[in-house]
């Protein structure tokens, strides 16, 4: 009987988790702009979006902290009186339930400085004024796979820690890393790359940041343990790039990508010695066990007029350092081998000036 329950309880939870999946997505606009309010509000009802209105950053606030169920995306216009839309979605971010909830910034201001703000605040993703209905929906709906992905995973997550505790993500996954400044998640930073993308792109360069024996290190370290180190390392490359303001994200696998702005941007950008320092600093600090280091790739020039062009230059990018990562794990195995090969080359030179020596000199042999 109780097995018959449990697999009854089990199908339900299935049930529940697929209708959540099925929702209507429950979407809060902010906009200063009535006329703008009205006309999202028609279009996302007519597209079946659950969607609440609010004219400013103050009131969207207390609006948030009277819902019982919490929101599943945002839309913030930017440039509003008093609080912006930035500060708003900064405001957002600090609360737990909104940590991962998809906000998409709305404005006709499409200059980098603002760009970096929205993505630096929160932002997931950027619409511009005046709206593109085709282009709005497309993002709404990318948003909401974003958020069915998200409650997938997380599903997932709970179930495998409930069956075993000392689970690992696997290595390729780009875990997100939260909490420090200038670090986007995976989706994010794609999509803050093809909102660069419609501007100007020519003093734009994205370089590739390795963890050394990541592949190692994950699987001899606990899930925690890894996390922890991953941490430490967006943490040197956003101390080491401050002054710059580098853009950095983890990727998976180890790699995390930088981009940076400006004409000397490239020859501004720290060395590797100066990211392992800061990382050497960060782990003694920690007291951790691991001696971990980095390996930095060649630069590439997101100088591309498409989205797809400049998402090629950061695989570009992380194919560069793949490349060296690569290199550097043969140069240590040539090393060995040619030690080993000179080994053997005095071996057997030393032998060979024995049996001359026994040939030439019969009384050295043991009778």
């Amino acid at each position: 009987m109780n097995a018959e329950n449990n697999i009854g309880n089990s199908f339900q939870e299935k049930l529940t988790r697929r209708a959540r999946l099925q929702e209507e997505l429950r979407v809060l606009a902010v906009d200063d702009d009535l006329n703008i309010l009205q006309l999202l509000k028609t279009a996302l009802s007519a597209l079946h979006f659950d969607i609440s209105i609010s004219d400013s950053a103050t009131n969207a606030l207390k609006l948030i902290g009277r819902q019982e169920k919490p929101f599943d995306c945002f839309l913030i216009d930017i440039q509003m009186p008093g609080m912006n839309g930035i500060m708003l979605a900064k405001e957002i971010r600090k609360l737990p339930e909104y940590k991962h909830t998809p906000i998409l910034m709305l404005t006709a201001m499409s200059d980098r400085e603002y760009v970096d703000l929205a993505f630096v605040a929160g932002a997931t993703d950027y619409v511009t004024k005046p709206f593109d209905f085709l282009e709005l929906r497309s993002r709404m709906s990318a948003a909401q796979r974003l958020v069915q992905e998200r409650r997938i995973a997380e599903a997932n997550s709970q179930a495998t820690q409930a069956a075993d505790p000392k689970a690992k993500f696997p290595l390729d996954e780009p875990i997100s890393i939260d909490g420090i400044d200038r670090v986007l998640r995976y989706a994010e930073f794609d999509n803050y790359i093809m909102q660069l993308s419609q501007g100007r792109l020519f003093s734009t360069h994205a370089t590739a940041v390795k963890l050394v024996d990541a592949r190692r290190l994950h699987k001899s370290l606990s899930a925690d343990e890894f996390q922890l180190l991953l941490r430490d390392v967006a943490l040197s490359l956003a101390k080491a790039t401050k002054k710059n303001g580098d853009i950095i994200s983890y990727r998976g696998e180890g790699v995390f990508l930088t981009v940076k702005h400006g004409r000397n941007a490239t020859a501004d950008a720290p060395e590797e010695e100066t990211f392992n320092k800061f990382l050497l600093t960060l782990q003694s600090q920690r007291q951790s066990k691991v001696e971990a280091q980095v390996i930095v790739g060649d630069s590439v020039s997101l100088r591309s007029l498409s989205k797809s062009g400049s998402l090629m230059s950061i695989s570009r990018a992380i194919e560069n350092v793949e490349l060296r990562d690569q290199m550097a794990q043969v140069e240590p195995a040539q090393r060995r081998a040619a030690a080993a090969s000179g080994e053997t080359d005095k071996k057997r030179a030393y032998e060979t000036v024995l049996r001359d020596l026994f040939r030439e000199d019969p009384s050295l042999r043991n009778d």
